[in-house]
């Protein structure tokens, strides 16, 4: 099982991040688009994929998170956050256009959870993340692109997983998460592909 990005080799660029630099405020909104991606070579007896976009490397506790003055240190214990979650995939065509689920960042998040070709996309972690703001808050189904604290110390990474599954209805519904996919489709992969990106919001870090 193959699987590419044609958006990046391995700094993810603006376009497909919510957030991107800026001198005055550290951060702004980014073109987030979704960045294209393909596969092939998939396994006899796929009927469906997933599609699973994570950080991993997002901080366990946010005392630092943006905070002037203050560094989100290296050394602190990291945690998943999804970044796009999408079931029901059909295996053909065989890519995603760039642009194709996210066109720009919506306040108060995108529809769903059905969307085009007849898939379904689950919330991403930005729900959460906006809970408390009155300006943002909502369910932000689909893909919402990187937006690393602009303070932390290290790169972040972004992994896409591709999964060719033996089921053409994931079991999950309603306002479903990342972590409910990845349990819904234990005994289900007959292959997994990832790409992995990386981003930083910090003019220190190096990428």
């Amino acid at each position: 099982m193959k699987f590419w990005t044609d958006s990046f080799t391995r700094i993810i660029h603006g376009d497909n991040a919510l957030c991107i630099p800026n001198a005055q405020n550290h951060v702004s909104f980014g073109g987030n688009h979704n960045p294209h991606l393909a596969w092939s070579d998939l396994p006899a007896g796929t009927k469906s994929l997933a599609l699973i976009c994570h950080d991993p490397d997002v901080p366990s506790r946010g005392d630092d998170v943006n905070q002037e003055g203050r560094t989100v240190p290296a050394s602190l214990p990291r945690v998943d956050f999804f970044h796009w979650v999408m079931v029901d995939l059909p295996p053909q065509p065989s890519h995603i256009e760039a642009g194709e689920f996210s066109q720009d960042v919506m306040p108060r998040g995108k529809n769903g959870p059905g969307t085009a070709r007849g898939a379904r996309q689950g919330l991403n972690d930005y729900t959460g993340w906006f809970a408390s703001d009155k300006d943002m808050a909502g369910d932000y189904f689909g893909y919402d692109g990187p937006c690393p604290p602009w303070n932390d110390e290290i790169p972040h990474r972004y992994v896409f997983t591709l999964y060719a599954l033996d089921i053409a209805h994931c079991p999950v519904e309603g306002k479903f998460s990342g972590q409910q996919v990845r349990e819904a489709i234990k005994g289900h992969v007959l292959a997994e592909a990832g790409i992995t990106g990386v981003y930083s919001l910090n003019p220190n870090v190096k990428l």
